[in-house]
């Protein structure tokens, strides 16, 4: 532990399992107060009450973030027990399964857009309003996005191009709240071992040995290993970063077609 976060109010939006659950743990170490949200609730308590049982100062909520209010209950839970909240990270997200643009039903089109996109949305707008009130001292937010949103991969036209406009959202969000003290980043994992990816490599068995060919580092990677650099960008060390991608993708290259 470096104490990267210590008194520092931290949101962390679909924290329930995979890069959520490790970020959790991992700014919880850092010295980090959590407030926790999923839609999976016993699952949430399950990662909260590990989390107390080392000490941690976290409270949890239920929460569909691409529901407004949900998120700004969540968000008034922490000022009132806290003061306000200092960074976000907005991990919450959904895979569209694996289909060619033509192919994709217009359900799961609107579902992808709904959580992807609009839920980070009205997760940094809860977030923007209470780093900017009356008092406040501006903090920072991580949007997770994927190097999927960086450039065209296979049958997930409509995933990179929600992850795609995360990082735009990122960017406009930056110049927009820079000069009230907010700065906003996105990351942009590669291919990681979280459920998404065991569903995966169970529908097209081999893919992940693929998708880890594909990096530099010729593997695929860990949640902690992307909830490492969201703690960096969260923490004062990374002070003059905004409006910035971070990829935390092991050097993958574009995926072939």
């Amino acid at each position: 532990m470096t104490d990267l976060l210590v008194d520092k109010t931290i949101l962390i939006t679909g924290a329930s399992a995979g890069i959520g659950e490790h970020s959790a743990r991992l700014f919880a170490r850092e010295g980090a107060r959590l407030l926790l949200t999923a839609r999976r609730l016993p699952e949430l308590e399950r990662v909260a009450n590990t989390i107390r049982e080392d000490g941690g100062d976290v409270i949890v909520a239920q929460a569909d973030t691409t529901v407004p209010d949900d998120v700004q209950r969540a968000i008034d839970a922490a000022v009132s027990r806290w003061g306000g909240i200092d960074g976000a990270l907005n991990n919450a997200g959904r895979s569209q399964g694996g289909a060619r643009l033509a192919e994709v039903h217009e359900d799961v089109f609107d579902a992808v857009v709904d959580v992807n996109f609009k839920g980070v949305w009205a997760a940094m707008r809860a977030e923007l309003r209470a780093m900017t009130a009356p008092g406040a001292n501006g903090g920072s937010i991580v949007n997770v996005s994927s190097i999927g949103g960086t450039f065209g991969a296979p049958e997930q036209s409509v995933y990179g191009a929600t992850k795609a406009a995360v990082i735009a959202m990122s960017r406009a969000a930056a110049a927009e709240y820079g000069r009230e003290g907010v700065r906003v980043n996105a990351i942009a994992p590669g291919a990681t071992m979280t459920d998404m990816m065991t569903t995966w490599e169970q529908r097209v068995p081999g893919i992940i040995e693929h998708l880890g060919s594909l990096a530099a580092l010729g593997r695929v990677g860990q949640p902690t290993e992307i909830a490492e650099a969201a703690a960096w960008l969260l923490s004062d060390r990374s002070s003059y970063v905004s409006g910035m991608t971070l990829g935390v993708d092991g050097g993958t290259a574009p995926w072939p077609h």
